[in-house]
């Protein structure tokens, strides 16, 4: 469950680092029908560069635009930034020291810890592959472990202009064990390949395209580049490739939505993974945001990472019938340099609104270089990431506005505690799929345990009607081996039942060690746990319970063995390098 709560840090961190918001612009009520051929299954994604031989200026453009530089190879990086190449950082809370070096074209960053007289007490020590970000807020970077990628414990931050821990870092000791979810790399990326339900593992290569590209939101180009090979004249209408500007509303803004809306949990549908989602089609048949109702004493800053849902509040949205969106501000293909970005978004409010409207003196317009944004979208720092600012994007017509009753939707009765961002338009019901709730509850209840009624109640619906679900039987597991009274047994049952059918989360494998362990069952804890470090080799709870299993075997040469095994893998943990030392 920890890995949860780290997926959504992870998530919100990265989001901080990150990029511009786009949508469509048609009315709220056009149907969601779409013809497009490229949005059919199958069709083949080509990469960027088939684009560029076309679409040249277009390409070049974007490539300097925050999305277009959201990914580089750490080589690249080292030769197109200016960054200092050298740092050092010591966190007085871990009693650790964290540093940058570069050397060449290469990026390192290291970690270590001194003991009193001075002398390293450990030092771990890994190459940069991958610098994620534009450079808006900064850059925070990937390392490669095998097949896995991982957030180094430094990112660098454009307002501070200097390096400091990732964000974060600040709440635990992560090291270099913070894995990369595909929940949040995919709205940094072209085209990742990560292992379906296994966190942090990669594909080779890790990406078929690093910065976000053109068919991340026209959809696979395959058809469109072979059907203009062929006849590179044509005059009809091109269906072969989605074009967000001609999209009904609500599936443009669909496509922003995916990387541009907050939540408090993303439920994928059943069957489905985050790569899925082609432009064109609705969000929703891919995946579901939800948020947790907003209370009207305790709404704070809730709109800031949310851009969608922000953009909805403002009264601009609300009185323009829906025709104000994010297109309507921000070019896709292009961004305003930054001595022209207030004349450039200034330009776009004067498409409604005239100069008699602005109730401010022209002298302190010209004061603050006649910049509607900085009034009416000002900035504000992101108390959960360091050193960052977003901008708001909820229209304001004076500072401290409060949020209209429109934000404080509450939940449909299907859907009991939960708000679904992305619900079908006009719809009077909005039905998720019990498992999705199951998912959905899981998540909230370890931040808000009044969610845990509605977990079990769902939990107790699908053990009737969806016994062959493998999240289903590790839930009734885990349920029963913390019950009161806890029954081993009948856990036991479920939880080997939800690994035989697929299920992968290291959760599952310690759960069921726990179950066999209290059972006397000590010899198949120790296989159970040896499984799930096989599946799932960068787990420190796993290596922990094995030691201490074999321990309990008087096995002592093995627990010593995957003690040392640990210990090279996570050479910060001072307790385990303490245990060896005992152990030798």
């Amino acid at each position: 469950m920890g890995r949860v709560k780290i997926a959504v840090v992870v998530r919100t961190a990265l989001c901080a680092l990150g990029f511009m918001v786009f949508s469509g612009a048609a009315s709220l009520g056009a149907s969601e029908d779409t013809t497009y051929r490229n949005t059919a299954p199958g069709v083949a994604y080509i990469g960027s560069r088939a684009c560029a031989g076309c679409h040249t200026k277009i390409y070049q453009g974007y490539n300097r635009t925050a999305m277009g530089r959201s990914m580089t190879p750490a080589a690249n990086f080292a030769q197109l930034t200016s960054l200092p190449a050298t740092a050092s950082i010591f966190n007085e809370k871990l009693n650790r020291h964290f540093e940058v070096s570069g050397q060449g074209a290469e990026w390192y960053q290291a970690e270590y810890e001194l003991d009193a007289d001075g002398h390293e007490v450990f030092r771990n020590t890994y190459k940069v592959e991958y610098a994620v970000g534009s450079g808006v807020n900064g850059y925070t970077f990937l390392v490669r472990r095998g097949s896995y990628l991982f957030q180094s414990p430094l990112s660098y931050y454009s307002r501070q202009k200097a390096w400091d821990l990732s964000p974060g870092y600040e709440y635990g000791d992560y090291g270099f064990n913070r894995p990369i979810a595909a929940a949040c790399i995919g709205c940094h990326s072209g085209r990742p390949q990560p292992v379906r339900d296994r966190e942090g593992l990669f594909g080779d290569p890790p990406f078929h395209e690093l910065a976000i590209g053109c068919e991340n939101c026209h959809g696979p180009g395959a058809l469109h580049a072979a059907g203009h090979a062929k006849n590179s004249a044509r005059t009809e209408a091109d269906r072969s490739i989605v074009n967000p500007a001609s999209l009904p509303a609500r599936l443009a803004e669909d496509i922003c939505m995916n990387c541009h809306q907050g939540s408090d949990t993303r439920v994928l549908q059943p069957g489905k993974d985050f790569s899925d989602f082609r432009p064109g089609t609705p969000l929703r048949d891919t995946l579901a945001i939800l948020r947790v109702p907003l209370k009207p004493d305790n709404a704070g800053a809730s709109d800031l990472l949310e851009h969608h849902f922000s953009m909805q509040l403002s009264k601009c949205h609300r009185e323009s019938g829906g025709r104000l969106s994010c297109l309507t501000c921000h070019q896709i293909h292009s961004m305003p340099e930054p001595s022209e970005a207030a004349a450039y978004y200034r330009s776009r409010c004067l498409t409604c609104h005239q100069e008699a409207n602005c109730k401010v003196s022209k002298a302190q317009r010209l004061a603050r270089a006649n910049d509607c944004v900085a009034c009416h979208m000002p900035k504000r720092d992101v108390a959960v990431i360091a050193h960052s600012a977003l901008t708001n994007h909820r229209v304001i017509a004076t500072p401290g506005e409060p949020l209209p009753e429109a934000a404080f939707e509450q939940p449909a009765r299907d859907l009991p505690g939960l708000i679904y961002v992305n619900r079908p338009p006009q719809a009077n019901a909005a039905t998720l799929p019990p498992i999705m709730l199951l998912q959905a509850y899981g998540e909230l209840m370890e931040k808000d345990p009044s969610y845990q009624p509605r977990y079990f109640q769902v939990l107790d619906e699908l053990s009737k009607t969806a016994g062959d679900q493998p999240l289903v039987q590790a839930a009734l597991g885990r349920r029963l081996l913390h019950g009161d009274p806890p029954s081993d047994a009948a856990a036991i049952q479920h939880l080997a039942r939800a690994i035989e059918l697929g299920f992968r989360a290291p959760t599952v494998y310690q759960d069921l060690a726990d179950g066999l362990t209290r059972a006397g069952r000590a010899d198949d804890a120790v296989a159970t746990l040896e499984r799930g470090i096989e599946a799932d080799p960068y787990t420190q709870v796993l290596y922990k319970s094995l030691a201490l299993a074999y321990i309990n075997l008087k096995r002592y040469s093995e627990a010593k063995k995957i003690m040392e095994r640990y210990v090279g893998l996570f050479p910060e943990d001072d307790f385990m390098r303490g245990l060896l030392l005992k152990a030798r």
